[in-house]
């Protein structure tokens, strides 16, 4: 019985191995920046603070990257136009950030 218990065991482990990098890649994928415009942009991709922007209509997400928001914010206001909200982390940005970016 101990070989068949090890063998489940090894089983076991394998599948849970197998399993970590796809909720790692989920979690790699899911929008970090999210920011939502004043007008709608032609534009569908836009770069700002090193990461590329995916914009449908009003709403443009990104991932995470090095940058502050507030210089992400700025960086992505130069390409898009006035941003009417910004978060990062699902944190809003502050009346106050979000004047500073869109100054």
């Amino acid at each position: 019985m101990p070989r068949f218990s090890t063998l489940v065991t090894a089983a076991v482990l394998s599948t849970s191995v197998a399993l970590i990098p796809d909720a790692l890649q989920a979690s790699d994928t899911a929008p970090y920046f999210t920011a939502e415009l004043v007008q709608a942009t032609d534009d569908a991709e836009a770069i700002a603070g090193g990461v590329l922007f995916q914009c449908v209509g009003t709403v443009c997400t990104a991932p995470r990257s090095r940058d502050r928001a507030l210089r992400v914010c700025r960086e992505l206001q130069r390409e898009v136009g006035p941003i009417a909200s910004f978060s990062s982390g699902g944190t809003p940005m502050s009346e106050t950030q979000l004047a500073r970016c869109n100054g």
